[in-house]
């Protein structure tokens, strides 16, 4: 056997079949599996992929995704989450990238690859050694808001210390319960929301749809949403304060509204917790279950994380929560590179060993972050100021009239850029004159939009975030 640490703590095959069994270690698509039940059919899963490198799992909020992912993982076998609404030419590109050599569980119609089934009744209980703490658990696929998506390789050492991390921060124990209805093919889902509570172990109750109605009937302790989940259970103020006996309400993925913020704090008596990751970095920041948390602000670094700021000639930016820099980070939860990419891993590391995250953000004296926005969308250069997207956007989230808001920089032949909001109102619409002046009320008078273009929706990804680079 081996002496490695184990990944899922829960599923230890020895404690398990000692008693430490719980009836309702997860509970999806309407089926739900003790922990007995996900050890014999994940290994009877691992026994049939045990010699393969890597597997494409098509991530559907499903039992068998379930299964697929915790059978590689005890197998050692590396993950290929795919997002289930992927276009042909994104699917045919994370397929040939990874070098998947075969689908598990369900499959696109037509695959090439050949497809092994994932059998949910099906049950063994041969004992797998603990595969090495350095072998890649899941390549990632980001967004690919910068080209193609490029895999994420995230070891297994990695994501315990994630993990181990947000417990500490949280508060997390087997006594909680959480619930979500994330997608299962990104971090916030996929690792903290199923690999976290078989960690930690806690049940998990997937909602599927992430629903006002779902989150209220779960009953859980710890309730993980996107800031679009958050706005609909706000709207919804009978079942908003459903989760009332909660313990917490965690944010991530995009920017909370300040004014979601401050309603859910209103309508359930506690205020939402809001953190800071990216797929390369795992979460590194958060607000504490036993700390202060401020609207607009991710917290400050998780155990074992160090982060600064810099800026664009590499110089420290100070720490007074008002100057912006490049984010750098560095811990133990840190990917191992971009896949058969080793130029492009390079190019995001600095030469004395941080990350550079690509994001924007400010740190006060106490060591609390706010996350201004990306430095390719988020950061406009108007008129000789530099000015933080976010900033903007949460100043207009705060006229009552407006539901939605993005921010972006357009070229403009006089100011370099000049900025433009992309506004969707709510039923008694603003002019377009009465939102500007009302940013320049509240901020400086170089940080007012030029120009407001009212929309219908903002185009968003799967998490929620939207893609600003199809503005303008």
């Amino acid at each position: 056997m081996s002496l490695a640490p184990r990944l899922l703590r829960s599923l230890d095959p020895l404690a398990v079949a000692a008693g430490a069994d719980i009836p309702d270690a997860v509970t999806i698509d309407g089926i739900t599996l003790s922990r007995s039940d996900l050890l014999g059919a994940a290994t009877s899963v691992a026994e049939r992929i045990a010699r393969a490198e890597r597997v494409a799992v098509l991530a559907r909020p499903t039992a068998s995704t379930v299964l697929a992912v915790l059978g590689c993982l005890i197998a050692g076998v590396t993950v290929v989450p795919v997002p289930p609404d992927s276009g042909t030419a994104e699917l045919d590109h994370m397929l040939t990238d990874s070098g998947a050599q075969a689908w598990l569980g369900e499959a696109p119609e037509g695959t090439a690859l050949p497809v092994v089934p994932v059998r949910q009744h099906a049950r063994s209980w041969h004992t797998y050694p603990e595969p090495d703490p350095a072998a890649a658990a899941f390549v990632l696929y980001t967004s690919g808001t910068t080209g193609l998506p490029k895999g994420v390789v995230l070891s297994r050492r990695a994501i315990a210390a994630g993990l181990d991390a947000l417990a500490e921060a949280w508060s997390w124990t087997a006594a909680d319960v959480l619930v979500h209805g994330l997608p299962l093919f990104h971090v916030h889902g996929l690792i903290l929301g199923l690999l976290g509570p078989l960690r930690v172990g806690s049940p998990l109750v997937h909602t599927g749809k992430p629903t006002p109605a779902n989150y209220a009937a779960a009953a859980g302790t710890m309730y993980f949403g996107v800031p679009t989940v958050w706005t609909r259970i706000v709207e919804d103020p009978d079942t908003a304060k459903q989760l009332s006996a909660a313990r917490l309400l965690i944010s991530g993925s995009a920017p909370l509204p300040a004014p979601v913020f401050e309603r859910l704090a209103e309508l359930t008596g506690q205020e939402p917790i809001e953190r800071y990751g990216m797929s390369e970095t795992m979460i590194t920041l958060s607000a504490r279950a036993d700390g202060e948390r401020r609207p607009g602000w991710v917290g400050v670094p998780v155990q074992g994380v160090q982060t600064r700021l810099r800026d664009e000639a590499g110089q420290p930016v100070p720490h007074d929560g008002s100057s912006i820099g490049g984010l750098q980070v560095r811990g133990p939860m840190l990917f191992d590179g971009y896949f058969g990419r080793p130029e492009a891993t390079a190019d995001c590391w600095t030469g004395d060993g941080w990350f550079r995250t690509g994001d924007v953000a400010a740190i006060d004296a106490d060591g609390f972050h706010r996350i201004v926005g990306r430095e390719s969308v988020d950061l406009i250069k108007s008129g000789g100021y530099r000015i933080g997207a976010g900033e903007v956007e949460t100043t207009l989230l705060g006229h009552p009239g407006v539901a939605e808001v993005a921010v972006v920089g357009l070229p403009d032949a006089d100011l370099g850029q000049r900025i433009v909001a992309f506004v969707v109102v709510r039923d008694t619409a603003p002019t377009e004159r009465e939102l500007i002046d009302h940013v320049a009320g509240e901020l400086s008078a170089h940080k007012r939009p030029r120009e407001i273009r009212f929309v219908t929706c903002l185009p968003r990804n799967a998490m929620g975030k939207v893609q600003k680079k199809q503005l303008g």
